[in-house]
């Protein structure tokens, strides 16, 4: 199991200290035996001196030698012994007290004169003495060295921990799920700056990777929610197109009735045995079933699902055709409807898919003023010959596109309506319509407040664009 950095640090200080204190005991130990030695010889030079000044003066009486003994000023504890050659005791003198007996180091000298020994002992004690003064200094530098490296080893200590708190708090982030780039804070070595990049190297790619996944399971839920769009416009047109053949069969069904209730009611007009009132009514009937029939005959041709060739086709005629269809709903929403043509000049396409395009705008208008007061829905189509073409435009009174969405306007499946209410593809659909025809489409503010849609197409002197 792996030791805190401080114990670690303690323990390397103490096996430091360990041969250190032995050193220092090893050379004490040394010196004192060097300076026992040293005293040995201080004994003997001491001895050989007093010999030689006993032979220099002819001291021969026993009193004078030892009143010469006793003058010499020797540490406490030294002895002083002159014998002769039978091992009779001339003089014998213990400097200091008499009751101090000290372990001495001995030197001899004998004396020329005299068949004398002289004999020096110095007490090792003096030894002591020498050797404590460099081993207090031993001590105290050992002593000094270790509260030196102690400091520095705390310093280097709490460097290098809050170093490593630093990291340990990082890493604790990242743990949690916070992926922010860590602060480029100063770290005590190289090696743990390198550490430090790497680790902040290390955020910098985990966070790029969990973005690059969000980004993919974000594309994958809107690829999953287009494909589910896509099979309810796929079921969504599959009806259409089973509605619009039902719609075919129903209107060949009351054409002909129609085309009867017209044409009995034109010859009925016609006899003159009828009152003036009735006749009056005649030419309503008249006037109603032409219109009934001219509803049919544009909703069996927007219904037809084949490719058509392009013609020339009038604009105002294709506003005709739709405002035939919602007209009635227009007119229960209690909308005001107001049409401009001022075009003069034909172009070339598909009536069908341009009343499509037309139809588009004019529901996307009725589904914006739905909100609005009755007073206040007002929705205005317009037609005009320009510069470079001939142009429609759908201007409504409602609250318009916000400005930030209106980029993806003619975007497949971006809608801007509630759940249920668009798919997000009749503006994409439109857009493809009037490109296919070499026209140009797109939206801007109204002067009624709302939208305005437009789609401009060359005119039938100017060859359409591919």
């Amino acid at each position: 199991m792996a030791r805190p950095l401080r114990e670690q640090f303690a323990l390397a200080t103490l096996m430091l200290l360990i041969p250190v204190s032995a050193v220092v005991i090893w050379s004490a130990s040394t010196i004192y035996e060097q300076q026992l030695q040293q005293l040995q010889q201080d004994a003997t030079r001491l001895a050989a001196t007093i010999a030689a000044h006993v032979d220099q003066t002819d001291a021969a009486e026993d009193q004078f030698l030892r009143d010469f003994v006793k003058a010499i000023p020797l540490p406490d504890g030294s002895i002083v012994r002159v014998e002769d050659d039978r091992g009779n005791v001339l003089v014998r003198h213990q400097a200091g007290p008499a009751y101090l007996e000290l372990e001495a180091r001995l030197g001899a000298s004998r004396t020329t004169r005299h068949p004398w020994t002289v004999t020096v002992g110095l007490p090792t004690a003096l030894a002591q003495d020498r050797t404590s003064a460099v081993y207090r200094r031993m001590i105290l530098i050992s002593g000094v060295a270790t509260v030196v490296l102690l400091i520095m080893e705390a310093w280097f200590a709490r460097r290098f921990l809050r170093s490593f708190f630093r990291l340990e708090r990082a890493a604790d982030r990242v743990g949690a799920g916070d992926l922010s780039t860590p602060a480029r804070e100063p770290m005590p070595t190289r090696e743990l700056e390198h550490l430090r990049d790497a680790f902040r190297e290390m955020v910098v790619k985990l966070r790029d990777a969990r973005e690059a996944i969000a980004r993919q399971v974000e594309e994958e839920r809107r690829m999953r929610r287009e494909v589910e769009s896509l099979q309810q416009q796929v079921i969504r047109q599959e009806r259409l197109a089973a509605i619009g053949l039902l719609l075919s069969g129903i209107a060949h069904e009351l054409n002909n009735p129609l085309q009867a209730i017209s044409g009995f009611a034109e010859l009925l007009q016609r006899d003159r045995d009828v009152r003036p009132d009735v006749r009056a009514d005649l030419a309503l009937i008249q006037k109603e079933s032409a219109r009934a029939s001219g509803i049919i005959r544009n909703l069996s041709r927007f219904s037809r699902q084949q490719h058509s060739v392009p013609t020339t086709v009038l604009l105002g005629d294709v506003v005709s055709s739709v405002i035939e269809l919602r007209q009635r709903r227009l007119q229960e929403q209690g909308v005001t409807f107001e049409i401009e043509e001022r075009a003069t000049r034909p172009v070339v396409a598909v009536l069908t898919e341009l009343q499509q395009v037309v139809l588009n705008f004019v529901v996307n208008a009725e589904q914006a003023v739905a909100a609005a007061p009755p007073s206040e829905r007002r929705i205005r189509v317009r037609t005009s010959d320009t510069a470079d073409g001939v142009m429609l435009e759908v201007e409504d009174s409602g609250p318009g596109v916000p400005p930030e969405h209106e980029a993806k306007l003619f975007q497949p499946f971006f809608t801007t309506k509630p759940v249920g209410e668009g798919t997000g593809l009749g503006l994409s659909v439109s857009y493809g319509i009037v490109h296919s025809f070499g026209g140009t489409i797109g939206y801007s503010r109204s002067s009624l407040g709302g939208a305005r849609f437009y789609f401009e197409l060359p005119p039938l002197e100017t060859p359409p664009r591919t």
